[in-house]
């Protein structure tokens, strides 16, 4: 059994103050299966729309945003949660500082 985990106290206490008009990003964990990312968007900071091999999940954990999925506009906040399956185009604007956490799931490959 494998017991090797990570244990993250408090998200936010990775992310650092937002600069001004910037958006950062850090890797909080990776491994050959998942990837998760804090983004951290100052108020009018965008992603424009952009697409992703892998299954993605989007948590936000602080502020509100504009998101865009696929033809679909819609406002995400603390606590919205969305999953995304491979290719589907989407956006992000932040309205205020925005905290979110990018989750991506590499797929099985044919060998295992």
């Amino acid at each position: 059994m494998d017991t090797a985990y990570t244990y993250i106290t408090d998200l936010l206490d990775q992310a650092q103050d937002i600069p001004a008009d910037s958006i950062v990003s850090r890797t909080v964990y990776s491994d050959k299966d998942t990837k998760a990312i804090l983004f951290a968007f100052a108020a009018g900071q965008e992603l424009s729309e952009h697409t992703a091999a892998q299954t993605a999940i989007l948590y936000f954990i602080q502020g509100e945003a504009d998101l865009t999925l696929g033809e679909d506009a819609m406002t995400a906040q603390a606590g919205t949660w969305v999953h995304m399956p491979p290719h589907l185009p989407h956006s992000i604007v932040a309205k205020t500082p925005v905290f979110m956490l990018l989750q991506m799931f590499k797929a099985p490959s044919a060998e295992e």
